[in-house]
């Protein structure tokens, strides 16, 4: 059995794209489909359903890639051992993120990592809408939203500690809030998506609907709002930290905290055999975080 066609097939498994899948290991899309259709002569089954807009794989292709993987796990044990081949990643590394997070920590991450790996090209995409992984062909996606699809794995990178924001100038005309019930007093600048700002009571918890205000779609562009005095938000940590250390912006209602129960995750698709290339952003990304205790 042809490695490279298992290879290859083990990576169509992952990106759910065969043109994509070749395009890693250097093969074009013709020469990538007749290698599967080779590897399914051989194996005498049908490991794929193609369509024209992406590839899954057959309940045998699912029975066999396990199989698949550990033989390549094998081999790549065996020529460690012997100090053969080599582990520098290698090809492109396609990266979905949020656009504000991707712009203020991705982008200067990639600064270091890419003069690390200087083999491995980068491929990242900016969005705040949640694209389809596999769709879109992307080996890692960063995510600060609960993961809802089981084919894929979520490590986690750090909290996303959220809390509520003011400028100085807002509160020397407006004054603050004295509670959570007195924020209806008060304009507000509410992230696109987000019903409900919900703070921690002991007597359960209180939920704010904020309505009487500006709704953003963009992060930084709600602090940003924030800082001119437009009004109180609802921002976190890693988008504030600057404003709030440089007394553009002052936090509010510290005695009643936010409830924070989201984080940030990378996500990449679920493969017992992970990309050399994604499992070195991971942790090189885990690591450029962590040295950032803000976060927290």
């Amino acid at each position: 059995m042809n490695i490279a066609h298992l290879k290859l097939f083990t990576r169509i498994a992952a990106t759910h794209n065969i043109s994509l899948a070749g395009k890693e290991l250097g093969l074009s899309a013709a020469v990538a489909s007749a290698h599967i259709n080779k590897l399914e002569e051989t194996l005498g089954t049908k490991l794929l359903y193609r369509t024209t807009r992406k590839v899954s794989l057959t309940e045998e292709g699912l029975a066999f890639l396990p199989h698949a993987e550990s033989v390549l796990e094998s081999i790549e044990g065996a020529k460690a051992a012997i100090g053969a081949g080599s582990h520098t990643p290698q090809g492109t590394l396609r990266i979905t993120a949020p656009a504000s997070f991707g712009r203020m920590h991705i982008v200067p991450a990639l600064a270091e990592f890419t003069q690390l790996y200087p083999d491995l090209n980068i491929d990242l995409r900016l969005s705040d809408t949640i694209v389809d992984m596999v769709e879109g062909g992307f080996d890692i996606a960063i995510r600060n939203a609960a993961l809802s699809d089981s084919t894929l794995v979520a490590s986690k990178l750090a909290s996303d500690t959220r809390i509520l924001c003011a400028s100085p100038e807002y509160i020397a005309t407006h004054g603050l809030p004295s509670s959570p019930q007195t924020l209806h007093a008060h304009p507000t600048i509410n992230l696109t998506g987000i019903e409900h700002w919900v703070f921690a009571n002991a007597e359960g918890n209180i939920k704010f609907r904020p309505s009487n205000g500006l709704q953003i779609d963009n992060g930084e562009a709600i602090r940003d709002a924030c800082i001119r005095g437009m009004g109180i938000t609802l921002c976190s940590m890693w988008c504030a930290y600057q404003a709030l250390q440089e007394g553009k912006l002052v936090q509010v209602l510290k005695d009643s905290p936010l409830v924070n129960d989201t984080a940030l995750w990378a996500v990449y698709p679920n493969s017992r055999l992970l990309a050399p290339k994604v499992r070195v952003f991971i942790d090189y990304l885990k690591a450029y975080i962590g040295d950032v205790p803000y976060w927290e």
